[in-house]
């Protein structure tokens, strides 16, 4: 009998440590793959909604179905899809950078320049500031900021690479920052003519104020062409400061980590030192510089930018995942609130700026 046993364990013994082992990326990155499938297909049907935005809302969908679907995104599949929303990521934000032509931004002529720093400053240590004297949690008034001043979601998981934010915290700042920028779709061209801006002058507006550059078309291309150029222009200059913001949050992480270790008499060595610039800026950086000599053929641009948006898909689709409904209700108030103001800023220091620059 003891033989037996002893057989019986030796048989089961590979099954057990096959079942225990963990799943890997793979199964998460598949999920994100057909979460990236169905996005792309409700942007084909309803043009109006950007890929990337249907990203974040299916994967918000996907982290609360009921029964197995939700065990899966919150048990096997996490660990791709935490995967999904970092390396993605970074891979996505360098490609960006070949959307952006330093000669492009110099195009736009001074006072524009003027007007697009003026109005991200304004935006981004506002909100900041009301952010921490409202009490949010972590590095939630951060990543609020971060998104509504410089470019949505893609600015967000930028800087929380550089600062090492809690997943939760990005999760909620993609969220609501997702949900401003799509309602931007649906009022702004309503406020066009009240407002008594030109078409170029609503394109400038709708670039210097909406958050996603996918956003940002969409809402645009309501007043043609002109205005639709003239927005993604003014938006590229605001993706132009992200690689200076993010490098100034990881020097103020590593400053922050040395003054720990000194207070606590812990040695250097103890904790892992953030990079000066991360990696990802630099190649953002590179892909800016590359785009400026105009080696690149327009096939390969093109190529390149579906490229980065799939990603981006992918990436938002896996920080979407990670948003917890029932969670964010407990401080929902307080982050809509957040939101609401900061946009309000957004929108009226843009107008203002446009209509003193233009």
């Amino acid at each position: 009998m003891a033989l037996l046993g002893e057989r019986a364990k030796s048989r089961t013994a590979p099954v057990t440590s096959l079942v225990g082992r963990p799943p890997g990326k793979l199964p998460g990155l598949a999920l994100a793959v057909m979460g990236v499938a169905v996005a792309w297909g409700v942007h084909r049907l309803v043009p109006g909604v950007p890929m990337l935005t249907a990203a974040v809302v299916l994967g918000i969908a996907a982290a609360h179905l009921p029964g197995a679907a939700r065990i899966f995104v919150r048990g096997p599949g996490k660990a791709g899809l935490t995967f999904a929303g970092k390396r993605l990521m970074r891979v996505g934000i360098v490609l960006l950078g070949l959307k952006l032509s330093l000669d492009d931004v110099l195009g736009l002529g001074w006072a524009s320049v003027a007007m697009v720093l003026c109005v991200v400053a304004v935006t981004f240590f506002g909100t900041w500031w009301l952010g921490r004297r409202m009490g949010l949690r972590g590095d939630q008034p951060l990543l609020i900021a971060t998104g509504y001043s410089i470019c949505g979601a893609s600015a967000i998981g930028a800087v929380s690479e550089a600062s090492e934010s809690d997943e939760r915290d990005t999760a909620t700042s993609v969220a609501l920052v997702t949900l401003c920028g799509t309602l931007a779709i649906a009022v702004l061209p309503l406020l066009q003519h009240p407002l008594g801006l030109s078409d170029a002058e609503f394109g400038r507006w709708v670039g210097a104020s909406v958050h996603d550059v996918g956003q940002v078309v969409a809402t645009a291309q309501t007043a043609g062409a002109g205005a639709l150029g003239d927005a993604v222009l003014v938006k590229l200059m605001r993706v132009a400061l992200l690689a200076p913001l993010v490098a100034a949050v990881a020097l103020s992480v590593r400053a922050r980590r040395r003054g720990r270790g000194s207070g606590e008499g812990e040695g250097a060595a103890g904790t892992r030192r953030p990079p000066l610039v991360p990696l990802f800026v630099v190649g953002f950086l590179a892909m800016v510089a590359l785009r400026t000599t105009g080696w690149l053929p327009g096939g390969a641009i093109d190529a390149a930018g579906t490229v980065q948006e799939l990603l981006l898909a992918a990436a938002l689709f896996g920080l979407g995942s990670a948003v917890d409904l029932p969670s964010l209700t407990r401080t929902g108030g307080r982050v809509a609130t957040l939101g609401l103001v900061s946009w309000a800023v957004i929108a009226g220091v843009s107008y203002v700026g446009v209509v003193l620059t233009y």
